[in-house]
C-alpha cells in the first residue's frame, strides 16, 4: 500500500515508539550491517540460529521513524523462521506488515531486508555452509554499492 508522501500508518508509529527486539546480541551467529548514504540510515541486525531456525534477532538502527519501524517489524517477521524461510522475505512483506510506507520511505524496507540478508550471509560463511544464489547476489550488490 502506498501512503501519502509523509503519512505514516498506525503500525509504523507503533513500531517506532515501541520497537521490538531492540539491542545487541552477545556472541551473535550472524551480523548484517547496511546503510543508505543518501539518507544516512544505518541498520545493524544480529541473529542467533539453532537447528537452522532464527531463535533470537535484535537490531540497532540509526535513522528515521520508518527505518526503526522496518527494523523492528523484520525481527518480528523472521523470529522462529528457518534460514530458508527468512531468505524468502521481501520488502513487500515488510511494507505490508506495517500497513504501507510513504513512497519516499520505501528504501527503508529494502534496508531491513538487506540487513537480514547480510546477517544470514555472515552466519552461513561462519558455518562454512553453501550460500544460496539470491543471498550471494544481494551480498555482491551491496558490496559494489558500498565501495
Amino acid at each position: 500500500m502506498i501512503r501519502s508522501q509523509f503519512q505514516y500508518s498506525k503500525k509504523v508509529l507503533k513500531h517506532f515508539r515501541n520497537p521490538h527486539n531492540l539491542g545487541k546480541i552477545k556472541n551473535p551467529d550472524g551480523v548484517g550491517e547496511v546503510g543508505n548514504m543518501a539518507c544516512g540510515d544505518v541498520m545493524k541486525l544480529y541473529i542467533k540460529v539453532k537447528n537452522n531456525v532464527i531463535t533470537e534477532i535484535k537490531f540497532e538502527t540509526y535513522g528515521c521513524a520508518a527505518a526503526i519501524a522496518t527494523s523492528s517489524v523484520i525481527t518480528d517477521l523472521v523470529k522462529g523462521k528457518t534460514i530458508d524461510e527468512a531468505i524468502k522475505m521481501t520488502n513487500k512483506d515488510v511494507i505490508d506488515s506495517l500497513d504501507g510506507l510513504p513512497p519516499i520511505k520505501i528504501h527503508c524496507s529494502l534496508l531491513s531486508i538487506d540487513a537480514l540478508s547480510e546477517a544470514i550471509y555472515d552466519y552461513l560463511i561462519k558455518e562454512k555452509r553453501e550460500i544460496p544464489e539470491e543471498v550471494a547476489l544481494r551480498h555482491k550488490r551491496l558490496k559494489v554499492h558500498s565501495s
